[in-house]
Order: C-alpha cells, then structure tokens, then sequence
C-alpha cells in the first residue's frame, strides 16, 4: 500500500482532528482540533494521503527530554531553542481499517527521517496502555520512573530513543 506523506495544509485540520476523535472514542484522550494544533511543528508534523483520502497522521514538537505535553490543556507557542534536541512524538493515528498494514512504522520513519534532517539527537513520546511493544519494536526504551500526566490514562509509559540508534528509512 502506498500514498504521499506530506506537511499537515490548513485544509487537514478537521480530518486529523475526526481521525483523532474516531481513534481514542470512548476515552479522555480526544483533545479536538484547536489543541491538537498546538502539538504539531512545521516540518516534524505530516500526514499519509491515500488517493486523496487522509490515512493517519503524526504530530511532533521540539520538548526537553523527560517531559512532554499535558493532555489536559493546549500547549503555549514555542520555537526550538539552540538548546532543544529532542523531539517528542505526541501522537501518531493510522485510520482504523487501515491498522496493521506498515502505515503506523512508515510514518515513524518518515518522522524519524525528518528529526535527523532537522538536528535533533533523541526522540520521547508516551506508549498509551498496551502500546509499549509496538515502540520498543521500533527502538525506543521505557523509562518507567518517568513522571505521565495522569491525562494519559495509567499504564502509559514515558519511552525515548537516540536518533542514531534508530534504522533509517528505506
């Protein structure tokens, strides 16, 4: 299966916001579309369309190591500093019939890709309940003593990994 991984356009907003909304149904990880905004950084942000049709989506922006965005409320704007060099994945959506297909590990490495090119050096994120295995296959380590917001639901784990350690895309 193939399709465009590309920049989020203005055009995106409501559809990764309805595939956001249709991913986390049923929980309080839905944040709609004015906040997912603010998770999403020129460059490091894109998503996967499929003959015109928007697949999924990824969202990433510059955050010191150990912490990450509070789901609860909308991040303030903030420029990459000289000193950022990680990289935080906040969230990554494959639409539900298209899971399990490689879509999810393509946009990993577009994005991996993506913050080598743009010097950083670590990439963190938080693995929702149940998700730590698809991102330790991908490289990343737990952290378990890491403070998550309690927004993440229990069971979410704070995971990073150094960019170099990371497969290169294909």
């Amino acid at each position: 299966m193939t399709g465009l991984v590309r920049g989020i356009t203005e055009a995106d907003w409501p559809l990764v916001a309805a595939l956001e909304a249709g991913a986390y149904a049923g929980t309080s990880l839905t944040e709609g579309e004015a906040v997912l905004r603010t998770r999403a950084s020129a460059g490091t942000s894109f998503v996967l369309d499929l003959d015109g049709r928007l697949a999924g989506y990824v969202l990433a922006l510059p955050c010191p190591m150990f912490r990450c965005p509070d789901p609860t409320r909308a991040e303030r704007p903030r420029h990459r500093s000289f000193h950022d060099s990680n990289l935080h994945l906040h969230d990554l959506v494959v639409s539900a019939p298209l899971r399990r297909s490689g879509l999810g590990t393509r946009l990993v490495r577009h994005l991996t890709d993506a913050a080598r090119t743009h010097g950083y050096t670590t990439m963190s994120l938080i693995a929702l309940a149940g998700r730590e295995p698809f991102w330790r296959a991908h490289g990343y380590r737990a952290h378990h003593r890491a403070r998550v917001p309690a927004g993440y639901g229990s069971g979410a784990v704070y995971m990073s990994a150094r960019l170099a350690a990371l497969r290169k895309a294909s």
